[in-house]
This record gives structure tokens, sequence and C-alpha cells, in this order.
């Protein structure tokens, strides 16, 4: 059904589940869950279906974050977010294309679970405490507080950076054109001097790097000695990864992973390289995302 109101805000939902947890796959696992549970209600008791079915998606996205907090506590070197091909129209809503950054989410990891939940429903989709404190099962007070640590703490780790899309795009074009030549004297130039590189292998990928890298001269000599090393072609294809210009790598053809950065003075000061299979699904096929 068309007018089925889960139907209609499917995409907010995913979204919302997406940001809680970092990972496409769980969102997915929570909205068929929360569709139980919105199917099982008497929905002509819901007044508001789009602030009843957060709140559903809430309180599933909660419990499966304690569920699979040992699942991250285990995981194999740096764990980072599932990357998501998006559109570039994703970028036109500032707010938006940040939230969903892998930079964001990154940081979003290091909250609690609930300071997450208060965070990303109150600062990204702009729901009244009096319905977050509902669907966390907090008072609107403590909602209040939680949501004013959790922005600070963000505020903290993430320092807003405006970087116009031209200037991000004419950043990553450079890095493209370096990496796929074996220019490294042009890597360096387009990289800080204390840029630094996390990749998530999952324990699966050789070459990844299980701990942060630090150093333009550092990075640029194991990126193209690393690919030096393949035996297979490498190139590097400028797409768009969760609301921001990105990279896809591929290895003689086949998808080897997704590269997204910080940008700051026509420079990139972080590099995330995602390349466990696992996470590389949702490379392929747009992802819908909406507030």
């Amino acid at each position: 059904m068309t007018d089925d109101p889960f139907v209609i805000h499917r995409n907010l939902l995913f979204t919302v589940a997406y940001e809680m947890l970092g990972s496409a796959a769980d969102a997915e696992d929570v909205l068929q869950e929360s569709w139980l549970r919105w199917d099982g209600a008497d929905q002509s008791d819901v007044r508001d279906p789009r602030a009843y079915l957060v709140r559903i998606v809430t309180r599933q996205a909660l419990n499966h974050l304690r569920a699979i907090s040992r699942r991250r506590e285990t995981y194999v070197g740096e764990w980072l977010p599932e990357p998501l091909l998006t559109s570039p129209d994703v970028a036109d809503d500032v707010e938006l294309a940040e939230s969903v950054s892998i930079a964001m989410l990154t940081v979003l990891e290091t909250l609690g679970h609930t300071e997450r939940a208060v965070f990303v429903l109150r600062e990204v989709f702009d729901v009244p405490y009096d319905e977050i404190a509902s669907a966390v099962d907090k008072t609107p007070a403590a909602v209040r507080q939680i949501a004013h640590r959790a922005k600070e703490h963000v505020a903290a780790r993430r320092p807003r950076v405006n970087v116009e899309r031209a200037e991000q795009e004419a950043v990553v074009a450079r890095f493209v054109a370096a990496v796929n030549s074996g220019d490294l004297q042009g890597l360096m130039d387009v990289l800080a001097p204390d840029v630094v590189s996390v990749a998530d292998g999952g324990g699966v990928v050789r070459g990844a790097a299980r701990r942060p890298i630090v150093g333009a001269d550092k990075i640029s000599r194991y990126l193209l000695g690393g690919l030096a090393k393949l035996g297979m072609p490498f190139e590097a294809r400028p797409t768009w990864v969760n609301g921001h210009p990105a990279i896809r790598g591929e290895v003689d053809g086949a998808l080897a992973g997704a590269i997204c950065f910080e940008i700051e003075g026509g420079r990139i000061t972080r590099i995330f390289s995602i390349a466990n299979p696992h996470k590389l699904g949702r490379l392929d096929v747009e992802a819908e995302l909406a507030r």
C-alpha cells in the first residue's frame, strides 16, 4: 500500500536507524523489526504516524546497539561505518550531508547509546524533546541535559569547517590523479602535513593498516607502495559516498573499497578507507536518504 505511513516515511526511518548504527545492514534489520511492530499495532489510535514510527525505530535501534556492542569491541583493527553510495543531490541538504558523513558517524561512535539517539533525533531531525523522551524512556528535562552534553562532545571532536562543494571535488580529483599516475609528490601536495589515515579491512583484507597512519610522507609511501605490490591494476574513480565526494577503488575492475575524506584549506586532513568486503554492498545502488 503506497499510502501506508511506513512506506511513505521509509527513507526517513532508514536514515534515522543508519545514523544511530553506522551500518546499513543493521539499519535494514531494525526496519524489519519496526515494521512487524507497526503492522501489529492498532493504527487507528496513532495520531502522528511519523512520530510514532520514529519512536519505534529509535527503540529498536537502541536495542540493536546494545546487542552489537560486543561485536564492535572484538572487531579486528579499526571499525568504520558502512559506506553508502549517494546522489550528489544529498550534498544540497548541507545538514543531512554532514550528519551522514563518515567523519560524523565515526564521532558518533564515541557517544553512549542514549546520547547518540538523543543527538541524532534532536540535532539532525529536530524531534521535540518530549517525543525524544518517549523514545528513549527519559524525562524531557533529562533529554535536554543529554542533548547538551552530546552536542558539546561532538563539537569538541568535529569542529565545523565549511568547505565548498567545488573545492571538495577539486581536492578529490587531485588525489585521484596522483594515485592513478603513481605521482608521489602530487599525492603529498594534496595531503595536509599532519593528515591521518584510518583503514577498515575487518581483519580480512591484506594491506589494510590495523592502526591509523599519521603524516603525508608516511601515508603517501604506504599507499603507493601497497598499490605497487598488488600485482593487478588499481584504479581510483571519483564517486559520491555519504553525501560527499569520495573514491571508489577497483582492483582489476572489481570493487575493492571506498575512500572518504575530511578536507580543510584545500588539503586532505583525514582519510577513511573502508575495504572490509562485508561493508561494500551499498556502493552499487544509490541509497535514498531523507530527514
